[in-house]
């Protein structure tokens, strides 16, 4: 049975249903940049001058005219949008609840990127595509997850809940929920956080928020590469001591070889580890005096 426009009107309870959801989904909006930025002062500050909420507000109103079958004005409001905020954002775009975009300078949302619940972009973070063919070409990502800046998720891939991507990675593979994606190409490193940290209650109590995708589970790599070298020193040393040990044996003297001095075992700690938690066991460098000059007559 046909709608007959002419009497199929809202009822004032339905408009008034309509806006208090638009002002409740905007409070939502402000409450999560005050949760994720501590530089946010006063929600006027907020509404005014946060670039990243001005461009989801009004992607909201682009999507409606996308979907409403008005194409090309949504395309020319979210030139608008890009005009004002620097941040592009395709109307066709679907996204979630409490999305947040931080800075949000040079941000790129394609056509059939989709974004789960409390996701949060940072500055230069591309939702791309790798195709020129119609149909689904960008990704998706799932509730929770962080993009830090600069990286670039590509593809009709799927990023998983509570997953941390780190700054300036390249993400071309699906990714499970609760990992950390670092590098490029992205690669896996660990998980972000456990179970319980993943299942946060709330986005205001800032469980485990990982500012730029940055996690700590990350290694420092001068500190890993300075490791291999120890550990490949004192491999070497091993060997070495077995071979003169069986030299010694065969009868060849090694009194002319200089003795080499024992490394004791050591470790090269990351300088974020290091101030966080005391090293228990390890004593303090002992410094010595340099010997004095001497004394001319």
């Amino acid at each position: 049975m046909r709608r007959d426009p002419m009497n199929d009107t809202a009822s004032p309870g339905d408009a008034l249903a309509s806006q208090g959801k638009m002002f409740e989904r905007l409070r939502e909006d402000v409450r999560c940049v005050f949760e994720r930025d501590p530089a946010a002062r006063t929600t006027f500050e907020v509404l005014t001058t946060y670039p990243g909420l001005h461009a989801v507000l009004m992607h909201r109103l682009s999507h409606r005219l996308w979907n409403a079958g008005l194409k090309w004005l949504g395309r020319l409001l979210s030139n608008v949008a890009r005009l004002f905020t620097g941040i592009e954002i395709h109307p066709g775009a679907r996204i979630g609840r409490r999305f947040f975009i931080d800075h949000g300078m040079g941000v790129v949302i394609g056509e059939t990127a989709v974004i789960g619940d409390d996701c949060t972009l940072y500055h230069g973070v591309t939702l791309g595509g790798t195709s020129w063919q119609k149909g689904k070409r960008h990704p998706t990502l799932g509730r929770d997850v962080v993009v830090g800046a600069g990286a670039k998720v590509l593809g009709p891939i799927e990023v998983g809940d509570g997953v941390r991507i780190g700054s300036n990675a390249v993400v071309v593979k699906s990714v499970p929920a609760g990992m950390t994606v670092v590098g490029v190409p992205g690669h896996i490193i660990g998980r972000g956080r456990d179970e319980k940290q993943a299942q946060r209650a709330a986005t205001a109590k800032k469980i485990g928020f990982d500012a730029y995708g940055a996690t700590r589970d990350a290694p420092d790599p001068v500190a890993h590469a300075i490791n291999c070298m120890l550990d490949h020193i004192h491999l070497m040393d091993h060997r070495l001591q077995s071979m003169t040990e069986a030299l010694e044996r065969l009868g060849v003297s090694s009194g002319d070889l200089e003795q080499i001095p024992e490394i004791e075992a050591c470790e090269i700690v990351s300088a974020a580890e290091d101030q966080d938690s005391p090293q228990e066991g390890r004593e303090p460098a002992q410094t010595q005096d340099p010997p004095a000059p001497p004394v001319s007559p």
